[in-house]
């Protein structure tokens, strides 16, 4: 059934869609930006609790490690693995969830799974002799294979699970770092490093009147099964006669609503911008398949293929995937090399924004194809640019808004008016609700010292903070000037514009244990970057001028483009202009080959 016309439906009507965004836009620019949103904290931190393990008390320890690794999702299980492997044993991991797994141990609400191929995308498959089930696993089995990650390599021994760091100062004297925990521990480490995700601290909208509802809230990465029913992935058999509210249109909503969409007497679902919602098509893994390909390195050539194939620069020759995400990643590649865009083009327009068009349509369509209403299906209807917003794939999304008992309450990009001790206001009218789930997602664009809840100290006591006001610097994104023996493990200053995060995390993991592992065995004290290869590292960094300014004033707003104010000094876009993913790996690869390090200073105790 196709619902109200759509200018996409037959050639793409250019100015009407730029006229739509601009519109659009302006409807969700606030002057607030990130501030629109508040932490699980102070009144709500009731929210942040842990839903799934309980806490054990321990004494404090003080004591000494070689190695301590702030975060023990896959950057930490990474990392401690590949130094394992290169024979340094004594590490410590410290994570604030009960668990190992990260955004995997936090993210348990019905129907997660990651969206980029589990071949590529979980950890350490060849290593571990582990076959996910499925080509987009879910969270459950990816959960239990961060499990078995910590436990092949022994990483449990020495971990300290609900525990947060609090502190972290060097010691010019000891040149050791002294670390600090909410739990009373105070012990040292020759080396540290810390990987917590950029989507790693949760966010409430400042919605008026959140804290005066008087039924049941919680955030969706702190599902609440005693209160929905079973968390193995059976029916929600306790919210059969709830009427149930979820705030938010992400990724999140996108996977849990149709979960929630059998199991309540009623759903609502607040909007206020529609995601992209393209074909999953999810499928398992056929075991007789995979023991014929997966010869040895099989992964790490699925990870090079899958990198190359997301590359604007280069085009494999095959494409081992073939998804959603190197279809897209094809269709901009081929536009890129387009001379004009197609000859039906109803304006002079790009061949690139023809393209995205083009893809927006098919979007459409599948929407049209899918949901009987003609007025929902028409809300549900994405209208910016593609790049514009994280697209999602999901094979039953927009199948659930065909159940009677759900609700599609759109609120005209405006956001829910306020919470009342019954429900949900929106334009005036009162939505009574048992329940409100706030699938409101992660802080981004905020100082990433505010989202660890640490500030290191370096030499001399400054404050990372401090040499980071005006941005990250650090050379490929792993070492910081002022900062001996402390590494990161993210995609900042590095790789970014990629969808695979956890070849980012592999890589960056591989070199700090090659680093590591080299000044252990040469008896050296002290790592540190110099100031001159830091700064040439950051001349090399930055980002395409034209690319920004279309984030900033041709996207509404979003954690992509900093809630449409300027992108600031910790926005996501950082990344190497030298190349894309591929380039940027190898050219750690062939760094860590050489064996010389350059651009480290390894020093040694007299």
């Amino acid at each position: 059934m196709q619902s109200e016309e759509s200018p996409f439906m037959s050639r793409p009507d250019v100015p009407m869609l730029l006229a739509k965004n601009a519109a659009e836009r302006a409807k969700r620019l606030r002057p607030d930006g990130n501030d629109q949103y508040v932490q699980l904290s102070g009144e709500h931190a009731h929210m942040n609790e842990d839903p799934f393990t309980d806490r054990t008390e321990r004494e404090p320890h003080r004591d000494h490690v070689t190695f301590a690794f702030i975060g023990g999702g896959f950057a930490g299980l990474m990392t401690g693995a590949h130094l394992k492997t290169a024979g340094v044993t004594d590490i410590r991991i410290v994570e604030s969830g009960g668990d190992f797994g990260g955004t995997w141990y936090w993210n348990r609400y019905p129907g997660v799974q990651c969206d980029v191929a589990s071949l590529v995308y979980l950890p350490l498959l060849e290593e571990t002799g582990y076959v996910p089930s499925e080509w987009y696993a879910h969270g459950p089995e990816i959960f239990e294979h961060c499990q078995r990650i910590g436990k092949q390599y022994g990483l449990y021994e020495n971990a300290l699970f609900h525990t947060r760091v609090t502190g972290l100062e060097w010691d010019e004297t000891t040149r050791l770092w002294t670390v600090r925990t909410d739990r009373g521990d105070e012990f040292t480490a020759q080396f540290v490093s810390w990987g917590l995700g950029h989507l790693s601290v949760p966010k409430l909208p400042g919605i008026p009147g959140i804290e005066t509802f008087a039924g049941h809230a919680f955030h969706a990465s702190r599902w609440d099964y005693a209160y929905t029913g079973d968390p193995d992935g059976g029916p929600l058999d306790k919210l059969r006669d709830k009427r149930v509210a979820i705030i938010g249109t992400g990724a999140t909503a996108v996977q849990s609503v149709p979960h929630l969409a059998t199991a309540c007497q009623e759903l609502f679902v607040f909007q206020r911008t529609p995601s992209v919602v393209d074909v999953r098509d999810n499928r398992p893994i056929d075991p007789e398949w995979f023991a014929g390909m997966a010869t040895p390195g099989w992964q790490q050539r699925w990870l090079d293929n899958y990198a190359a194939n997301m590359a604007s620069a280069e085009q494999p020759a095959e494409d081992l995937i073939n998804d959603g995400w190197t279809a897209l990643a094809r269709m901009w590649r081929e536009a890129e090399g387009a001379s004009s865009p197609a000859p039906d083009a109803s304006e002079e327009i790009s061949a690139e924004v023809y393209a995205d068009l083009e893809k927006m349509r098919t979007i459409h369509a599948r929407v049209d194809d899918t949901v009987k209403d003609p007025r929902t299906a028409a809300l549900l209807k994405p209208w910016y640019h593609l790049p514009c917003k994280r697209i999602t794939f999901h094979d039953e999304y927009l199948d659930a808004f065909n159940v009677p008992t759900v609700h599609l309450v759109d609120t005209d990009g405006k956001g829910v008016e306020r919470i009342t001790p019954r429900g949900v206001v929106v334009d005036g009218t009162e939505y009574p609700v048992d329940c409100i789930v706030y699938a409101s997602g992660f802080e981004v664009g905020t100082a990433p010292t505010r989202r660890a809840g640490f500030d290191p100290a370096g030499r001399g006591g400054k404050r990372l903070s401090e040499h980071w006001a005006d941005g990250m610097r650090t050379m490929h994104g792993i070492h910081v000037h002022g900062f001996p023996n402390a590494f990161l493990v993210q995609q900042f200053t590095g790789g970014v514009r990629f969808s695979n995060l956890s070849h980012n995390l592999s890589e960056a993991a591989k070199t700090v244990a090659a680093v590591v592992a080299h000044a252990v065995s040469e008896g050296v004290d002290v790592v540190e970057v110099t100031r001159e290869a830091e700064d040439s590292w950051m001349e090399q960094v930055g980002v395409d001028p034209e690319w920004r300014d279309f984030l900033a004033t041709g996207c509404t707003p979003g954690y992509i483009n900093n809630e449409g104010t300027d992108l600031g000094a910790h926005h996501l876009f950082d990344e190497f202009a030298g190349a894309d993913g591929p380039g940027f790996f190898r050219l750690l690869q062939q760094w860590r080959a050489a064996r010389d390090f350059d651009g480290l200073k390894f020093d040694r105790a007299e």
